[in-house]
């Protein structure tokens, strides 16, 4: 399967009950964040578990493009062999990040602040996707950035040769933002500070901390407030990769509308930064439960349980929870349909510039299959039509968009008539074992429409 290549129409059925052990891949942010952190200590990062989805896949390339060796053995264990914080090479071709928004934000912020130049570029979805969020920030250090209208890849990044500290106040809850600062201010002098009125995914925080950066973070009434001394030696670490919460979100929803399903999700990260999926489920009335409850790696970890949940109720998701589960709302959406009463999204903005506007790709499909969903700039509301109820039979558009695609799937092995999507390819993004996975559990997917 391919996020590049030639579309892939795929079917999903009614199915009977879901039951099994789903063994997700790996985390995709401590994936992409693994390799980075490793190119830039000093010596051989050892990683397991990690996420051979393409997005981390083309970010294993580019750190070989800026002079790092990286390797996997057999039995896929990964090797990286870091130059240093201001250690990059120069590439000596364009960067293609594919699919990945955090993939090249987070490159882009890490070459930032050496005296290098790299040209940046990805698919059809991700060059739609605004870059200036980033590239504003990294300017404040020095760095210069030429791209497309409205701030689009292909984009070159020109580090900046004497970069200063930056002081920065991120303008709308993104840990993609915050963790390019942050990244940039590894080898920029003196202290750089990033402060967010709204917490968001702290894996950068803690894997800087891991690798032996000197950074701390207190909350004061300005937000939350990371300072991070800049000029560090990076010591190499051994990774266990915690698996994706937002991968596990998958086959967990589709085990709460599907009858008679009893599913295990084993060694799934927990950071409350990443969590609030599963916390507004139970919220909804799901029959979902934290197993084992432990710590690896500095990350807690848990295995989860769910099991059919036929009297779901709709409910208001607190807004301030948005961020921690910013990428699970197309699939909560799809389990929202199902309940009783209204699910109501509010806070959610940054759903209009995911790899596609993820509000308005959710609805038309919602829609499309027989559910009535109303939809503002940064709000959304699925009106539940309770177990049993809804229709199915459309095509929806996946948008080139992973969660869409695999959102879709869900929704049709639920619905009294089959879901199709125009193109799953994606999946293989951040997924690429979901049709096999899904399969082995219950799942009646196809390839080609209905």
């Amino acid at each position: 399967m391919s996020g590049h290549g030639t579309p892939i129409p795929m079917t999903s059925r009614k199915c009977g009950p879901l039951t099994g052990e789903a063994h997700v891949p790996g985390d995709k942010s401590i994936s992409h964040r693994s390799l980075i952190l490793g190119a830039m200590a000093v010596g051989e990062t050892v990683i397991t578990g990690l996420l051979e989805g393409e997005d981390v896949l083309d970010t294993a390339k580019a750190m070989r493009a800026f002079g790092a060796e990286v390797a996997r053995d057999e039995d896929g264990t990964w090797h990286v062999h870091g130059v240093g914080v201001g250690g990059f090479a120069e590439p000596g071709n364009v960067i293609d990040c594919g699919n990945s928004g955090t993939g090249v934000r987070l490159i882009m912020g890490a070459m930032a602040t050496s005296p290098i130049t790299a040209t940046f570029t990805g698919d059809a979805s991700l060059n739609k996707r605004p870059m200036a969020r980033v590239t504003d920030p990294l300017a404040l250090f020095g760095t210069q950035a030429v791209g497309r209208a409205g701030g689009r890849l292909p984009m070159t990044i020109v580090g900046a040769a004497d970069p200063v500290p930056v002081r920065y106040e991120v303008p709308v809850p993104s840990a993609q933002v915050k963790s390019a600062v942050l990244l940039a201010g590894l080898n920029a002098p003196g202290q750089t500070v990033v402060i967010e009125k709204e917490a968001t995914r702290d894996h950068t925080e803690r894997m800087l901390a891991g690798f032996g950066a000197e950074i701390a973070t207190e909350v004061t009434d300005e937000g939350r407030v990371i300072t991070l001394t800049g000029r560090p030696e990076l010591k190499p670490q051994t990774i266990v990769v915690p698996r994706d919460p937002s991968s596990a979100a998958f086959p967990v929803c589709a085990a709460l509308i599907v009858p008679g399903s009893d599913v295990l999700v084993p060694n799934i990260g927990l950071n409350p930064t990443r969590a609030g999926l599963f916390y507004t489920l139970q919220d909804m009335g799901a029959d979902l439960t934290f197993e084992n409850m432990r710590e690896e790696g500095g990350e807690p970890v848990a295995d989860l349980r769910a099991k059919f949940s036929p009297d779901l109720k709709g409910i208001e998701v607190p807004p301030e929870r948005a961020a921690s589960m910013i990428d699970e709302y197309p699939v909560l959406s799809v389990v929202a349909a199902f309940a009783t009463g209204d699910t109501v999204m509010r806070g959610v903005k940054e759903l209009r510039v995911k790899e596609s506007d993820r509000i308005e790709a959710m609805a038309a499909g919602l829609r499309a299959n027989g559910v009535e969903v109303e939809d503002g700039p940064d709000w959304w509301i699925v009106k539940g039509r309770g177990h049993g109820n809804v229709p199915g039979g459309a095509t929806c558009v996946s948008h080139l968009d992973h969660r869409i695609a695999m959102s879709f799937m869900v929704l049709g092995m639920a619905t009294e008539a089959p879901v199709s999507v125009d193109d799953g390819s994606p999946i293989a993004t951040s997924f690429p074992i979901f049709e096999g996975l899904m399969g082995a559990l219950g799942a009646r997917i196809e390839r080609g429409s209905q």
